[in-house]
């Protein structure tokens, strides 16, 4: 693929439409591993680099007013990877937030996390519940990161949320639908995506938000999250832009 110069580079800026920025941006972030492989490098290197595509990535979605930007980060699959590897990713928050949370709070970003926060270990919760913490009172763009997260594992809780309430009685069986389904989602306080984008040229969901990503428009790159880069990002905000969103209508 020919690389694309500042001209381009600014076109497609110039094209983006303000008025139709989409709310809430989910990125599945794939490639980290691959991008140190072709480098000679140990994967964890590319874990490293990962990092400062977020830092980019949380700029621009700033820039561009997105409201919601939800990051990929560890999935409740990934602790089968090799544990020098898996040791690693956990440090990671620690050290990413530690070095940015002073730009994010001066950015009137909002820090949370969504996954099964209890099963992560002691350093990288602490790292991340300072974030949330600190960030709290921020009303600008909210960073979410998926964290020990999986669909499956969060609809199965909130299925036997709903059941505990109807076998105490706190809920009939007619009163269960869609909207009482996502208030039982580690979600339930977000819209959902408007937009999916998952690098490094897979092609599926990896059980990420099943459910919320019903609507979602997806823009799928062969781009390694390393590489990502603004104009990427542009990219994928005129694709949204260019689609028609019919939910289902004519």
């Amino acid at each position: 693929m020919f690389s694309k110069t500042k001209h381009d580079q600014s076109v497609m800026e110039r094209d983006i439409q303000l008025d139709n920025i989409p709310k809430h941006i989910a990125i599945i972030m794939d490639g980290n591993g691959r991008w140190a492989k072709k480098r000679g490098l140990p994967r964890v290197a590319g874990h490293r680099e990962g990092m400062n595509t977020i830092r980019r990535t949380v700029r621009q979605a700033n820039k561009y007013g997105v409201k919601i930007l939800t990051l990929y980060a560890f999935s409740t699959e990934n602790w089968k990877r090799p544990r020098p590897e898996v040791e690693f990713l956990m440090r990671l928050p620690e050290r990413f937030l530690s070095k940015e949370l002073p730009e994010l709070i001066e950015q009137n970003v909002r820090v949370r996390i969504t996954g099964e926060k209890d099963k992560l270990p002691e350093y990288t919760k602490r790292a991340v519940e300072k974030a949330v913490a600190e960030t709290a009172h921020n009303d600008g763009l909210i960073l979410n990161f998926a964290l020990n997260y999986g669909s499956r594992s969060e609809m199965i809780q909130g299925i036997q949320s709903i059941c505990r309430d109807v076998k105490d009685n706190n809920l009939s069986i007619d009163e269960i639908d869609e909207a009482c389904f996502t208030g039982r989602l580690m979600t339930h306080d977000l819209d959902d995506p408007d937009l999916l984008i998952r690098t490094s040229g897979e092609i599926r969901l990896s059980n990420f938000m099943l459910w919320q990503l019903a609507y979602a428009e997806f823009w799928f790159t062969n781009v390694l999250w390393p590489d990502f880069k603004e104009d990427d990002f542009q990219e994928a905000i005129l694709v949204y832009q260019n689609r028609q969103r019919r939910y289902g209508g004519v």
